[in-house]
């Protein structure tokens, strides 16, 4: 009998949680291995040696432990990266594990995990030669990442597969035969019963089988289910870069841990995603930079987004944000500067500066005013060092600098950012700028105001002006509107100029 087989039958018989008939079977093996009797009593054997007989939970604590049969279970390993396919079972050829082209069609139920774990197993089989689909109708394969967290979760389910059951009845011959499967929490929660239940599922597979859905798939194309729902006290899929379902998202989710240890008395989670256990550093940090190129890439590359980034800087001593924990040095601060402006040229940058924090030194200060002075920031916010209650500087620190000399040194500051902004935005003057329309002036009742690519207030007159899509029609700029201005003057806040013609922001493009 196939081990998992063994595994749901002693469930079944005992009616036991999954857990539970799991370590019930791997606490036999130990006593088989460690030459520990199972039985309920004494024998007069050891009676005779040992003179007592020691009751279950002594023999159990002198035993070898659930670590002991777990390879490096102490300390998880980073796995290495996984090939496009990985080498098959004796059973299978390294083509029945590939997806020769055939459609995934993905369906993600519950918490922002599940939508990380579409992601990952889509990763897994886009890696084994299949396609995306997001036409239900042309899919070869039907994957629903699952929710077990309320019953409600576990009906929607149970009603789709129901909906799905028609949809795989009525395949034309003339086509693949339809996968369906069971992916996530309520394959593991249920795992038999739903093989049981709703014979057109083809395959399980838990949250920590997706690595297996190749050959799941590969099984299933044999007319066989099948089946992997094993929780794993290592997995945390630290090697697979998740693909991104949507292509329009506007935000995305890097998930840090896998499981759950808190056992809390209402919850299912710990039974159905396992131990908890955190994915390595070096993984995470990988993933964010990927994800943090692909957002520079897009300022880059799209007109519709504004080309400005704010990166509080706090201080320019490395010393300092020691102190402050902020978690990077000056040359980090600086490097990334230089890797942002390489990206996108031209953009416009703003920061945040404290004067006078806790231990301070002059020489600290006078680092922060070159790094004013390196970067040229074209907006930035400027404050003296105020100490809060409940933070770690108001526990730990010493807030040693005089009021007097905060201030002073904040002047300064000021002072250098206002002077090199000036700099920075008079580079703008004699260029065309396509500017977002927002109000009036709030200093002149005749002057309109707005943002250009950068972030930066523009101001312009609100005069009758040319509309490049009827070059017939004279209109005013209304709020929303795109116009183009000539820049005619700067300061270290705004840029001054007259207005061309109301525009959009594709025609735009030809003018700037």
């Amino acid at each position: 009998m196939h081990p998992l087989q063994c595994v749901l039958q002693a469930q079944r018989c005992l009616r036991w949680g999954p857990l539970t008939s799991v370590s019930w079977l791997l606490l036999r093996t130990c006593r088989a291995h460690s030459g520990v009797r199972s039985s309920a009593g004494p024998s007069p054997e050891r009676r005779q040696e040992d003179g007592v007989w020691k009751d279950f939970s002594s023999r159990l604590a002198t035993g070898p432990t659930f670590q002991h049969f777990l390879r490096s279970a102490s300390v998880p390993q980073e796995k290495p990266s996984t090939p496009d396919v990985e080498d098959p079972p004796p059973y299978l050829t390294v083509d029945d594990l590939l997806g020769r082209q055939r459609k995934v069609y993905l369906e993600t139920y519950g918490c922002q995990m599940n939508v990380n774990d579409t992601e990952i197993a889509w990763s897994i089989l886009q890696k084994s030669g299949y396609l995306r689909t997001s036409n239900l109708q042309e899919a070869d394969v039907v994957l629903l990442v699952t929710c077990s967290i309320r019953e409600k979760a576990e009906q929607t389910i149970w009603n789709r597969l129901h909906q799905l059951k028609s949809l795989k009845s009525k395949r034309l011959r003339s086509r693949v035969p339809l996968r369906i499967g069971i992916l996530g929490c309520m394959a593991e929660r249920l795992k038999e019963e739903i093989l049981n239940r709703e014979k057109t599922v083809d395959i399980l597979a838990g949250p920590d089988a997706y690595r297996d859905l190749p050959r799941l798939l590969a099984v299933a194309e044999s007319g066989q289910q099948a089946a992997n729902v094993l929780l794993s006290m290592d997995e945390t899929y630290a090697d697979v870069l998740p693909v991104q379902m949507s292509p329009s998202a506007t935000s995305a989710f890097v998930s840090i841990m896998r499981g759950c240890d808190n056992m809390c008395s209402y919850c299912i989670v710990p039974f159905t995603r396992g131990r908890e256990r955190s994915r390595p550093v070096a993984s995470i940090l990988e993933e964010v930079r990927k994800l943090s190129e692909q957002v520079l890439q897009l300022i880059h590359e799209r007109d519709n987004i504004c080309k400005q980034i704010h990166l509080p800087a706090q201080s320019g001593s490395s010393r300092v944000l020691e102190a402050m924990r902020r978690g990077y040095s000056r040359e980090a601060y600086v490097e990334l500067i230089h890797h942002i402006r390489e990206s996108i040229p031209g953009v416009s940058l703003s920061s945040d500066f404290i004067a006078g924090f806790c231990g301070e030194t002059e020489e600290d200060h006078l680092q922060t005013v070159s790094l004013l002075q390196e970067v040229q920031y074209n907006m930035g916010f400027l404050f003296a060092y105020s100490m809060r209650q409940k933070t770690r500087a108001y526990h730990r620190l010493k807030d040693d600098i005089p009021e007097e000399v905060k201030l002073r040194r904040l002047e300064e500051l000021i002072t250098v950012f206002r002077e090199e902004a000036t700099k920075a935005n008079k580079t703008f003057v004699g260029c065309t700028q396509l500017v977002l329309v927002e109000g009036l002036s709030k200093r002149s009742a005749t002057d309109l105001y707005g943002r250009n690519d950068g972030n930066l207030k523009v101001i312009f007159p609100d005069v009758a002006m040319e509309d490049v899509t009827n070059p017939e029609l004279r209109v005013q700029a209304q709020p929303g509107d795109y116009v183009l201005v000539k820049i005619t003057s700067a300061s270290s806040q705004t840029l001054k100029g007259h207005v061309l013609c109301r525009t959009t922001l594709k025609d735009s493009a030809a003018y700037c």
